[in-house]
């Protein structure tokens, strides 16, 4: 079984493509995926919701991932949580790092990262 993964990406064909990647290279269980803000935080609010990690993007069809990062800030210590986005410039990264996120990855760039950040989870 591998990391109970949730991913936040309003983007069809990125979250399909990032969900087989993660599960043929990493070996991830996507255990859901969010297109907005409000669903993100609602599952990932709801007590008991097993998961390991959250891979979110920072632009939504509603609202942000940044609302879903604040809401992610009293997860349990074992629960990670990354953004995977365009926009990863250093204004970013430093905003995500007091929101408390665990990593930071350019979409165009740092897959590969990714991959092995997921791997040492």
């Amino acid at each position: 079984m591998g990391l109970k993964t949730y991913i936040v990406e309003d983007n069809a064909t990125i979250r399909d493509n990032l969900i087989a990647t993660l599960e043929e290279l990493v070996g991830i269980d996507a255990v859901g995926t969010a297109e907005t803000e409000n669903e993100a935080r609602e599952w990932l609010g709801k007590d008991g919701q097993a998961w390991d990690l959250a891979i979110v993007d920072l632009f939504l069809k509603q609202g942000s991932g940044l609302g879903v990062l604040e809401a992610c800030r009293n997860r349990k210590a074992q629960q990670k949580v990354i953004v995977l986005s365009n926009y990863a410039t250093a204004d970013i990264r430093k905003r995500c790092a007091q929101l408390g996120v665990d990593a930071v990855f350019d979409k165009s760039n740092e897959i590969d990262a990714l991959i092995n950040y997921c791997l040492t989870q």
